[in-house]
């Protein structure tokens, strides 16, 4: 007894708890991807990849080793000392060499090394910015899902009396069928909706925790509440953009990676020194002997520096490049700022007359039938019409909302604004 107590116990209260669905907002999403994201961890273990692999950058070239035998004739009798007193010939040489590292080319090569990551860094801001906007536009769908969802179930208990009371007038002889089979299929279609929202509702929840790196079956809830923002007071010009686009920065860093290589390329043709030094012990009494060398490259002759002065001048026309390409960007970014501000305004004062004008106007209308419904001077057809319009308007006017939700959200990754 007491063991099945405790499980009825336990299956109460995993019950009571799976239950409690938690209620996430926008920001806390936004924080969540922000962290736990493939891609963010992918960026910046790439990102890592890259520093690690600068603090190499200032390292010396190995030392060469060299031992085997120097200027040895074939003969070897003539390795032993002679008997007039005579030196052997012939030596056994050990040797090493050693490149003495340029210390400007060392810098050129560490400060192109440590900039690589910089790009990486943008684009992982560049890559952020999509998913938060996915997650945005998912978000509000939900938002408006549910307000659906809530329209749908208060106008299907309006249909449900408005069907109920039919009934009780045609048991009386007091109502024709026709409205009243009109009125059975649109409880029909409310059901679909019913059905549809709440199917749509988990698609959204399942990528939302995708993109927030967990379990997709994960349960949770959203605060339905949102802001709609002001954009009338921005001007969406290249200082705009330049501090907030990543992809605009991402290209800045490759301008500054390439000319960081175009110096790596210039230090290339300076000249190289190394140093060698060689130890021979003599045979048949022939005397130790050493030789010690300076060595020097010389890239700069015509012949060797063709391949750095041909990659020098391909860095300067993709430096151009870039920068043409940054300049086309900001241009199109900039129109298209400006027109989805206008689309913006107009889809907001689109919505003031649905909210101050249209709907209140058929809610009273869809009142007045009622009422008249009741004291017998309109008929179910009429109260029918008056609920199907009031029931369309308003959903209508949520697909407005939504889509001006989702002009808000593709204006926010334009201009790269990841706030909620």
């Amino acid at each position: 007894m007491l063991k099945n107590k405790i499980v009825i116990f336990l299956f109460a209260v995993t019950t009571a708890s799976a239950g409690n669905a938690q209620t996430l907002k926008l920001d806390a999403i936004i924080d969540s991807i922000t962290h736990s994201h493939p891609v963010v961890k992918m960026y910046n273990n790439e990102i890592r990849s890259m520093d690690e692999a600068a603090k190499g950058a200032k390292s010396w070239m190995p030392p060469e080793v060299t031992t085997g035998l120097w200027m040895v004739p074939y003969n070897t009798r003539l390795w032993k000392k002679g008997d007039m007193g005579g030196t052997g010939m012939g030596q056994y040489m050990i040797g090493g060499q050693q490149m003495l590292p340029n210390r400007k080319k060392q810098n050129a090569d560490a400060a192109y090394m440590e900039a690589m990551s910089s790009v990486e860094k943008e684009n992982k801001n560049a890559s952020l910015n999509d998913l938060v906007n996915n997650a945005k536009e998912f978000y509000y769908d939900w938002i408006i899902l549910k307000k659906k969802l809530d329209i749908v179930n208060k106008n299907e208990k309006l249909l449900d009396f408005m069907i109920k009371n039919a009934e009780i007038r045609y048991k009386n002889g007091m109502e024709k069928m026709s409205a009243y089979y009109k009125a059975k299929a649109a409880l029909g279609n409310i059901n679909n909706m019913q059905l549809m929202f709440k199917n749509e509702i988990k698609s959204n929840r399942i990528r939302i925790n995708a993109l927030m790196g967990r379990n997709a079956m994960i349960d949770f809830d959203i605060d339905t509440s949102y802001v709609l923002k002001d954009y009338s007071d921005l001007v969406f010009d290249s200082t705009l953009f330049n501090a907030n686009r990543s992809d605009l920065k991402a290209i800045d860093r490759n301008i500054n990676v390439n000319l960081l290589k175009q110096e790596t390329e210039k230090q290339s043709l300076k000249p190289q020194f190394a140093i060698r030094y060689e130890h021979m012990f003599g045979f048949g009494g022939l005397p130790m002997q050493y030789s010690l060398m300076g060595m020097v490259k010389l890239p700069m002759a015509g012949w060797s520096a063709k391949m750095n002065k041909a990659n020098i001048e391909s860095l300067k026309w993709k430096a151009s490049a870039m920068q043409a390409q940054k300049e086309m960007m900001l241009n199109e970014y900039s129109g298209m700022a400006y027109g989805m501000r206008t689309e913006f305004e107009l889809k907001k004062n689109q919505i003031k007359l649905y909210e101050q004008n249209i709907i209140p106007a058929l809610r009273k209308n869809y009142q007045s039938m009622q009422l008249g419904y009741g004291q017998n001077t309109e008929e179910l057809f009429m109260l029918f019409d008056a609920w199907e319009t009031l029931n369309m308007t308003q959903l209508e006017y949520m697909n407005q909302v939504q889509q001006l939700l989702q002009m808000q959200a593709q204006l926010d990754q334009l201009i790269e604004n990841r706030n909620p």
